[in-house]
């Protein structure tokens, strides 16, 4: 008894009333008489009926032991309240979720059948042992008829299947961040495509070259479209043919893409720097997709400094040369670029075509004009692609490489006159194409210096670890 009354003393004040008001209706109850209050013992009982009670209205079943719940929370405390509740919203909410067949365990794993040669979505669906009326269902579908049709040899349709052997999901893979997924819903087909999120990070690359540019950028682990991308960034400053030395040297940042972690591929050139004979060229991609130097200037200039992809230079420009084929001291007023037959020609820059003709000492020629000051010819091509009086632009194929004309072999010789004074294309200085928008500097300068800051923290790192 008194261990009984110690422990009614340490309950809180509140079970303390609610406990004694309990105790006193209880003896209420005992002393006053009830008419009804026994039932007879030859009175028949209904069989007892057992009802289903509604989630939310049930109530926690009886704890294992005396004053513990089966949680291990103390009954009749604030946290049991809370266990509570937590459980029956949890349990409220699963009932509530919709299951697809996938969740409740009816669709088999996913089996990917791959597309051979001539194959049509009905014979896939054939291998796949599943019936012409879910071909037809699902060529109805807008984005199948859109995407399904282009499937290719070598690429896969992954197929899940009910338990009663019906279509119930079909997923084709676009590309490498989109994916068709075709599902049955409410016994219906409906399609959706779905993207993986794609994350973009910067790689940081840098070498020196020690006996050509081609094969630095491959041992850097640049990619051969990424070393043809830089060389047309810097190539209206560097000749990668014939003004790379050793020792030069050339760091980049640049993309890369991953989706949910996987590698997908190479992005831009973000910054670049190529230190050529000791004179240092800088690069920032803008978000006009052009290049500028780090303080803003176009990378682009107004000329190619050449106008073919050559194996090397024959003649240079120079006004005493020995004539090859006659012998005679005569002024050769261009540059001989030497390449294979067939080689394309583009124009140096954008103008007029003045001249698209055939004579037996130039062969096959186009003469551009470019505006009053500058005018380029272009000799002995083997085809001619453009017609006078018609408007080029830069980089726009002109013509290929030949050996037509007075020639000992073929070649392209290009001539750049300037005034009316013919200048050497090699060392001439091309005019600049327009810089970074005044209301867009700002913004460039942030980007540029964020940037070229990466590039130089990035080579003090490189040059600490070696």
């Amino acid at each position: 008894m008194a261990k009984l009354i110690t422990l009614f003393r340490l309950l809180p004040k509140k079970h303390q009333i609610l406990l004694g008001m309990l105790a006193v209706f209880s003896l209420l109850i005992l002393f006053l008489p009830l008419e009804d209050a026994s039932a007879s013992r030859h009175t028949t009982s209904k069989p007892a009926v057992r009802y289903e009670v509604p989630l939310a209205f049930r109530t926690p079943e009886a704890p294992l032991a005396q004053g513990v719940s089966e949680s291990g929370v103390p009954e009749d405390s604030e946290a049991m309240a809370e266990a509570i509740t937590q459980q029956l919203a949890n349990e409220t909410q699963q009932a509530l979720e919709p299951q697809t067949d996938r969740q409740a365990g009816n669709l088999a794993e996913l089996e990917h059948y791959e597309i051979k040669k001539g194959d049509t979505l009905a014979a896939v669906f054939n291998r796949a042992k599943l019936s012409a009326r879910e071909v037809y269902d699902i060529s109805q579908l807008a984005l199948a008829k859109q995407h399904l049709i282009r499937i290719m040899p070598g690429e896969s349709l992954a197929i899940g299947k009910n338990a009663d052997g019906t279509l119930q999901e079909l997923r084709y893979q676009i590309d490498a961040i989109s994916t068709l997924i075709i599902s049955k819903i409410a016994g219906e087909y409906q399609a959706q495509i779905t993207h993986k999120s794609v994350e973009k990070r910067q790689q940081f690359v840098a070498t020196q070259i020690k006996n050509n540019f081609w094969n630095a950028g491959i041992n850097a682990g640049l990619t051969p479209a990424q070393i043809m991308q830089l060389a047309t960034i810097f190539g209206w400053d560097v000749d990668f043919a014939l003004d790379i030395r050793a020792n030069d040297s050339f760091a980049l940042i640049y993309e890369q893409e991953y989706a949910d972690g996987e590698f997908l591929r190479n992005g831009n050139i973000l910054a670049a720097e190529f230190v050529n004979q000791g004179q240092r060229y800088t690069a920032v991609r803008y978000t006009d997709g052009k290049y500028y130097s780090a303080d803003g200037r176009s990378m682009r200039k107004a000329f190619l400094r050449s106008p073919v992809d050559f194996k090397y230079v024959s003649s240079n420009f120079n006004p005493k040369r020995l004539h090859p084929v006659t012998g005679l001291v005569r002024p050769h007023r261009g540059v001989d670029y030497v390449a294979a037959i067939g080689t394309p020609i583009k124009s140096a820059g954008a103008g007029r075509v003045i001249e698209a003709s055939y004579n037996k000492y130039n062969g096959n020629y186009v003469f551009i004009k470019h505006n009053e000051t500058y005018t380029t010819k272009y000799l002995h091509l083997n085809k001619r692609k453009v017609k006078r009086g018609e408007v080029v632009k830069q980089g726009q194929i002109i013509g290929t490489l030949g050996r037509t004309g007075r020639v000992t072999g073929a070649h392209l010789h290009y001539e750049f006159i300037v005034n009316g004074v013919h200048r050497n294309p090699r060392t001439v200085n091309l005019p600049k194409a327009l810089p970074i928008a005044n209301k867009e500097k700002h913004a460039f300068m942030a980007i540029s210096e964020q940037l070229m800051a990466a590039i130089a923290h990035n080579q003090q790192i490189r040059i600490a670890r070696q």
